[in-house]
């Protein structure tokens, strides 16, 4: 898949995504820094939460207590949303920086403002991986779409998946654990296989809300092509996501080693060019293990292998020297060549 001018899947280095998401606790100059950090940091892409509240919540809401919060998910999301001109702002900050703006739209309302704002794809969390209604709403606007698809199974995302076929968008499918933070008793790493193996028209990637970088850079030797984490300037700052956020540091640090993770993926079993030197010194020649005459027929405990391996018969070929002849005589430890042997 493709957005805005970044290529994403198996051949290209991951994409990481900061996610801002609501750790600005509503504040534009706060959301502002941490983008600013995370350009500094090596990010490409940074990713916001766009909530409007009415749109996206009955009344109930105000009743239920999110289990990372002390107060209801109604007050939690009214206190962090942006304005709509405050997202505006930010989105621009972003972009001014050279980087990629995503937002997750939580409602109909929400996915609305961000395609009149020309966002070049949607990410859809996982708490709307099987709003059907909403899916088939973002995808008729026929922009790219990332799905995280934390709580679900292969079989209960497979309609979700087929509304984003019949759109023709190109798609992305996130494994994730929605337990903030996610104990690794919970994470599937094996869920990155399964949807591979599930939905091989998607790009597979990885959500990650556990502690540390260890779960996302494991994820990309098993095939992630995206990698999500919130993020935040301090993990000292008091919210909500907070405690499964990286911090600038983490964040260099996972986009450089995922990288290193990539370009090693792709490397076949083989001695490369640069091992050459080594395995010259590193594997053994065939010698002989005692002094040995002209004319000896020789057995197994006539030779051995040892170091360095610049000999002439290779260590490898020890079974072929055994029963051949000597045509001169030789001292224990000298490396033998084809042409001592009759």
């Amino acid at each position: 898949m493709k957005i805005g001018k970044r290529e994403i899947g198996p051949e290209h280095p991951p994409l990481v995504i900061a996610e801002i998401g609501i750790n600005h606790g509503g504040s534009l100059d706060v959301a502002k820094n941490m983008v600013t950090l995370a350009a500094r940091a090596g990010a490409e892409c940074v990713k916001h939460q766009t909530h409007f509240v009415d749109d996206e919540m009955t009344d109930e809401a105000k009743r239920i207590f999110p289990p990372n919060a002390d107060v209801s998910i109604w007050e939690v999301m009214q206190r962090c949303a942006l304005s709509p001109e405050a997202e505006l702002e930010l989105k621009a900050h972003a972009e001014a920086l050279g980087l990629i703006y995503l937002s997750t739209p939580f409602s109909r309302k929400a996915a609305d403002f961000l395609n009149e704002i020309d966002v070049p794809a949607f990410k859809i969390g996982s708490g709307e991986a099987d709003n059907l209604p909403l899916i088939r709403h973002i995808a008729a606007f026929g922009k790219p779409i990332i799905l995280s698809t934390g709580m679900q199974t292969i079989g209960t995302i497979a309609a979700s998946v087929e509304i984003l076929r019949g759109a023709g968008v190109e798609f992305a499918l996130l494994e994730c654990t929605n337990l903030y933070p996610s104990p690794p008793e919970i994470v599937s790493l094996q869920g990155v296989t399964e949807l591979r193996q599930a939905f091989p028209d998607a790009v597979v990637g990885f959500s990650d809300h556990s502690i540390g970088p260890e779960m996302a850079l494991a994820s990309v030797a098993l095939g992630a092509c995206i990698l999500e984490r919130h993020f935040t300037d301090s993990r000292y700052r008091a919210g909500p996501d907070i405690s499964c956020s990286m911090d600038p540091s983490e964040l260099r640090h996972l986009i450089d080693r995922s990288r290193e993770i990539h370009i090693a993926l792709h490397n076949p079993k083989a001695r490369s060019a640069p091992e050459e030197s080594v395995y010259r010194f590193a594997r053994a020649s065939i010698v002989a293990d005692r002094d040995l005459p002209a004319g000896h027929l020789i057995g197994a405990a006539d030779i051995w292998a040892r170091r360095p391996g610049n000999g002439d018969i290779p260590g490898y070929e020890f079974d072929r020297v055994v029963g051949r002849r000597l045509k001169r005589p030789v001292l224990r430890n000298t490396q033998l060549a084809w042409s001592d042997l009759e």
